[in-house]
């Protein structure tokens, strides 16, 4: 026990030697985990031993209000080591770890909390963490123990924000601590606590609970949810659950997909595995079934520690579907196991046939919109090659002699000695060392919009209402690995008088390896069939500009797209071109 106290004073000292000492609501909750892998005497976890860390918050400042409290079904010790109530929220803020020896208290809530933490044949329920913390008479509880009025908790103005707790060993002492503070504390003992209790508190622990949606500043999960994570990632985005009320946000939709894809279109899915090392040695292949076809990616290779992104190209269908991908992982490693796409069609929501008499006085030019865009990726490959160590394994045998010989008496003599030979060989004992490749891609592109040919007073760059326009996109991706990128797939216009939204033109697409370029279909309502796109006659003279949403370039960390615009001048309508001949 003296060692123990000993070895908790430094870690006090080293501590501050770095830093100075000091159903009511909607659930915004999601989890995994798995198994645990075993302990030993000096570092372990119990089944059961969890516990949530509980904290108002407002929800303009996102200051904490009121008081922070824990709850359990345990009756954790009092003499263990723990960091005090304090919210992830403080931590992000500047607050530093201060531990304390002793004097942990918790609540045992009278509503039995569900199972946190997850543990192989113990796995828990993220809907039964969800529905407990909706709870009214949970709600009204933490209000109690908070020092918060119930009604003036769910008028809107506070959230309450909900942590995982785990009561473990490590190193003998007996510690107290949310996903937050273990990746504090790994960083200040240099990762050891994850060396001894990864599978706890860098798995387990921080994905016991995280968003399905972002909210605080905090992100939602979107990466593995049964495979260890970082101490980065676990403070930035990891163990914290929102309960929100009044309706301040929708609920999520109950069909989340990892992907949204496009019909008939090149498309790339992954995942990250990891887990242990895998090399030559210890290879890890990873199979995706889509649609009845297995794609098989073998030989991914990543060290100990690290882990590998693992992608598969392929065809979308050519009608709207929602598509599950099942992903198994062979030789050691791990990863998400299933993919859920929602494939759309675009296409089909071509404006309306304009007409002469058309008329809005009531038009006012829209914001052009902003929808996503990523022009650049980057991604890498994990190579493996091979260290040699050459050492001598030595091989003592005997050597025996014997002589033969005559003295002066003719009597013969033999004699018979020997001396030790070494019959070592040299064996290489080296290892499996990695070098990443780097690799990217990048798109580039351009809109051009001009006045149709056809009509009869145009210039370059302006028209008179009423007559078409033409549009023409090229795009160009650029890549350091070809076979990992497709190129730009659609692109998808919309016009000021329809405000941005309702109608849009389908470009189509002409693919020549990684450049595209994109046109106006044939317009129906075309006297000639072509692929034009009438302005309306009312529209004000200045500027008319289209705005065309590039996408579907796919790389293995996503899809790039850009947002373009190109304007035409109007300057009156094509009603100044009608004269009445005199008659003869």
């Amino acid at each position: 026990m003296k060692r123990l106290l000993a070895l908790f004073l430094s870690l006090v000292l080293m501590l501050c030697a770095v830093v100075p000492a000091y159903a009511t609501g909607d659930g915004n909750f999601d989890g995994g985990g798995g198994g645990m892998g075993s302990g030993t005497s000096t570092n372990y976890w119990n089944p059961g031993m969890d516990g949530v860390r509980i904290s108002v918050v407002n929800v303009d400042s996102h200051a904490v209000v009121g008081n922070t409290i824990d709850w359990s079904n345990q009756n954790p010790s009092t003499n263990m080591i723990h960091f005090g109530k304090v919210s992830k929220l403080s931590y992000n803020s500047g607050r530093a770890l201060s531990p304390v020896v002793g004097g942990y208290t918790c609540i045992r809530p009278a509503q039995s909390l569900p199972r946190i933490i997850s543990s192989g044949d113990y796995p828990a329920s993220i809907a039964a963490i969800r529905s407990y913390f909706t709870d009214e008479q949970v709600i009204r509880a933490i209000a109690g123990y908070v020092g918060i009025d119930f009604d003036t908790l769910i008028a809107g103005d506070y959230k309450i924000v909900v942590e995982p707790i785990a009561y473990f060993v490590y190193g003998g002492a007996y510690y107290a601590m949310t996903a937050t503070e273990a990746a504090l504390y790994d960083q200040k003992v240099n990762g050891d606590l994850q060396s001894k209790m990864g599978s706890l508190t860098h798995k387990n622990l921080p994905l016991a609970i995280f968003l399905e949606e972002a909210d605080l500043g905090y992100p939602a999960w979107s990466g593995s949810t049964n495979s260890k994570v970082s101490n980065d990632q676990i403070i930035s985005s990891l163990g914290i659950g929102v309960v929100r009320f009044n309706g301040e946000l929708e609920p999520p939709d109950v069909n989340d997909f990892d992907y949204e894809y496009r019909v008939d279109t090149d498309v790339i899915s992954s995942v990250e595995v990891s887990g242990g090392q895998s090399d030559p040695d210890n290879p890890v292949t990873v199979r995706f079934v889509i649609q009845g076809r297995t794609y098989t990616v073998s030989n991914v290779y990543y060290p100990d520690g690290d882990s590998q992104l693992v992608w598969v190209k392929w065809h979308t269908p050519s009608e709207p579907c929602v598509i599950t991908i099942a992903v198994s992982v062979s030789g050691g490693g791990t990863a998400q196991s299933t993919i859920t796409c929602n494939v759309v069609d675009l296409d089909g929501n071509d404006p309306p046939n304009p007409v002469a008499d058309d008329r809005n006085d009531a038009f006012r030019q829209s914001t052009i919109p902003e929808k996503d865009q990523v022009t650049s990726a980057s991604w890498g490959i994990w190579s493996p090659w091979w260290q040699e160590n050459w050492e001598w394994v030595e091989n003592w045998e005997k050597c025996w002699h014997t002589d033969r010989w005559v003295d002066d008496n003719n009597v013969v003599h033999r004699d018979r000695w020997y001396h030790w030979v070494d019959n070592g060989w040299w064996e290489d004992h080296g290892w499996w060392e990695f070098d990443y490749n780097g690799y990217s891609a990048s798109l580039s592109a351009s809109m051009r919009i001009t006045p149709d040919s056809l009509s009869p007073t145009a210039t370059a760059a302006t028209m008179k209402s009423g007559y078409g326009i033409q549009e023409k996109v090229t795009a160009r991706v650029t890549t350091t690995q070809s076979v990992a990128v497709t190129a730009a797939q659609n692109a998808v216009t919309y016009f000021p008088e329809f405000g941005y939204e309702g109608f849009w033109r389908l470009l189509n697409r002409s693919v020549s390896g990684k450049s595209t370029t994109f046109a106006f279909k044939n317009n129906p309502y075309s006297t000639y069939d072509r692929p034009t796109h009438f302005t309306p006659i009312w529209y004000p003279d200045g500027s008319y500009t289209p705005y065309t949403w590039l996408l579907d370039c796919w790389t293995p960390t996503g899809m790039l797209s850009m947002n373009l615009t190109d304007s035409v001048r109007i300057a009156g309508d094509l009603w100044e071109e009608w004269h009445i001949a005199p008659s003869k």
